[in-house]
């Protein structure tokens, strides 16, 4: 398959289609204008102003490309209309010239021909700087339309990879607040000499085989945050089988829906922290995702001590959450919690349902 070279796309460019209308309806304008008070055949008349179209056009397209530089106190625009009606006479003469090519006199010793050829200069350049003027005008139009369309692009793709390494960076931020956590926990039963340490460790790193390669995909559904779910529960079960039961629920059209990466693992987490492990007679977990009228809504509940009572409050981990919640659906979803009666906490999300963030 061939490419067309630098001259080709430049031809192409100056006689394009646009500009060659603009030369055609000219034309036709112009002969109709002539034709009352001309005495020779309408298409000799036609074609002799299609020509002066024609080499008009080339002349201005030759110079919007050249030459290259130009001095600081002369526009191109300038030079190209001043080089249009500069080349009108020069076109009607070398229309007239070709068209008597073979006859025995020489065409500007006719006074038919001289009027013609005064007449169509005068039309030409009467019109032809004015239609230069509007064709730019159009041209600079259309050149900053598609400059803005192009900057708004541009700006979109950068505000895209702006809130891409905003939530990273969020993301980056739960990760070692949980690892830390767990860990702690880890040594805990390392060092009271507890035989479940090792279940609990080789159950973390299941878990975290499980989570690396998750928390930073922009297509995290709720079906994998479950899976996270679930083996961070399974863990936290281990270091207290005797304190904690949970119970995990979401309806089959909410697995596949786009959830932010730990999201729910983030209000899971706090439930624990806050809930269910200050608490001598500990909890349960109860996880429930529901969609309704395009809407998706994930509820944490859990009976510890509440809110009144929980040591730390929401904390940085909700705060981080409302702002990933607002990066991921352009502040369309909502985090509340509310206290609940004896005792316990519902943290709930409202987000859209929808397989892709904003």
């Amino acid at each position: 398959m061939s490419i067309a070279t630098t001259p080709q796309k430049n031809l192409v460019r100056v006689l394009g289609w646009r500009r060659l209308s603009v030369g055609l309806v000219a034309a036709l304008l112009g002969s109709l204008l002539l034709l009352p008070n001309w005495g020779t055949p309408y298409w000799s008349l036609l074609s002799r102003l299609l020509f002066i179209a024609f080499v008009l056009l080339l002349v201005f397209g030759l110079f919007e490309r050249w030459p290259v530089h130009l001095p600081r106190w002369l526009a191109r625009w300038v030079l190209q209309v001043a080089a249009v009606a500069c080349a009108v006479p020069f076109a009607a003469w070398l229309a007239y010239t070709l068209v008597t090519i073979g006859n025995s006199t020489l065409w500007w010793t006719e006074r038919s021909y001289l009027i013609g050829f005064a007449t169509m200069t005068f039309l030409g350049l009467l019109a032809s700087p004015w239609i230069a003027l509007v064709a730019l005008l159009r041209q600079i139009k259309g050149e900053a339309r598609n400059q803005a369309l192009a900057f708004e692009l541009e700006r979109s793709e950068y505000e895209r990879e702006a809130l891409g390494a905003r939530m990273k960076l969020l993301q980056a931020q739960v990760e070692p607040h949980f690892l830390f956590n767990t860990l702690a926990n880890v040594r805990e039963l390392v060092d009271a000499g507890s035989p479940r340490a090792s279940a609990v460790l080789s159950n973390l790193i299941a878990y975290l085989r499980a989570a690396v390669p998750r928390v930073h995909d922009s297509t995290h559904t709720l079906r994998q945050e479950f899976e996270l779910l679930r083996a961070y529960l399974e863990v936290m079960q281990m270091r207290m089988p005797d304190r904690l039961q949970f119970t995990l629920y979401a309806d089959d059209e909410a697995l596949p829906l786009f959830c932010p990466p730990m999201a729910l693992l983030t209000l899971v987490e706090n439930a624990v922290r806050h809930g269910i492990d200050p608490s001598e007679a500990g909890g349960r977990i109860e996880v429930r995702v529901r969609v309704r009228d395009g809407r998706c809504r994930a509820e944490v509940i859990d009976t510890g001590l509440g809110l009144a009572q929980a040591d730390g409050g929401s904390g940085v981990g909700l705060a981080n959450l409302r702002e990933r919640l607002t990066l991921a659906f352009g502040g369309d979803a909502q985090l509340h919690l509310n206290q609940l009666q004896p005792q316990g906490v519902c943290a709930d999300i409202e987000f859209p349902a929808r397989s892709t963030p904003t």
